[in-house]
């Protein structure tokens, strides 16, 4: 049995929610050419295969985990908007909308490698110009596909939600679990941390 794993991300959500399933791995963020071709479900699985790759190239004793997440509205992707601009115009577009959001996971590990692709229909709220500058001046949406993260309640982000709520916020964590134990890692069942798994239609 493999012990060892390396997650290819720096993002804080994917840390937060892998601590669910683990209690102790390691944090090495992938650098590799994010682009796109505007189909999200291939694009998803494709990045995150290419970050894990990226990462056990380096760690080629470790379980190694990727994962990306593409937001797309049926005709555009929108990825991190980075900014305050690209952020206002992103929660411009898809405020009141109804969209998708793909996150691709995938595990390499010595002998192998396994991936799927979870996909969710996000409702943004109808959110005035006031809350959308408000919440950009925070900052938070810089670093997120769509410019804004599901967990922000204060917000709040989002009005409906048909899918894996982990899943949107960066990692699904029964795909995950998945995968890992196909790795040959054991994990804990994310049901007795976070009692929305335990209705996740991912399950």
């Amino acid at each position: 049995m493999f012990t060892s794993v390396v997650l290819a991300s720096g993002s804080p959500r994917r840390h937060e929610l892998l601590r669910v399933l683990l209690a102790d791995f390691a944090i090495t963020p992938a650098v590799i050419d994010e682009r796109i071709t505007n189909d999200p479900l291939a694009d998803a699985r494709r990045l995150a295969r290419e970050k894990a790759a990226a990462v056990f190239h380096e760690n080629p004793e470790e379980v190694v985990i990727g994962a990306d997440t593409i937001v797309h509205d049926g005709e555009f992707t929108y990825g991190k908007p980075g900014n305050a601009e690209n952020a206002l115009a992103m929660l411009g577009s898809l405020r009141g909308k109804t969209h998708l959001v793909v996150t691709g996971i995938a595990v390499v590990y010595p002998g192998g490698d396994c991936s799927e692709v979870s996909d969710s229909h996000v409702t943004l709220a109808d959110l005035s110009d006031e809350t959308i500058g408000a919440y950009v001046a925070d900052g938070r949406p810089f670093d997120r596909a769509g410019a804004y993260g599901i967990q922000d309640d204060d917000v709040p982000t989002v009005a409906a939600l048909d899918g894996c709520y982990c899943s949107v916020m960066g990692l699904p964590l029964w795909g995950i679990s998945r995968l890992l134990a196909t790795a040959g890692v054991e994990t804990h069942e994310p049901q007795h941390v976070l009692a929305r798994c335990a209705v996740c239609p991912e399950r």
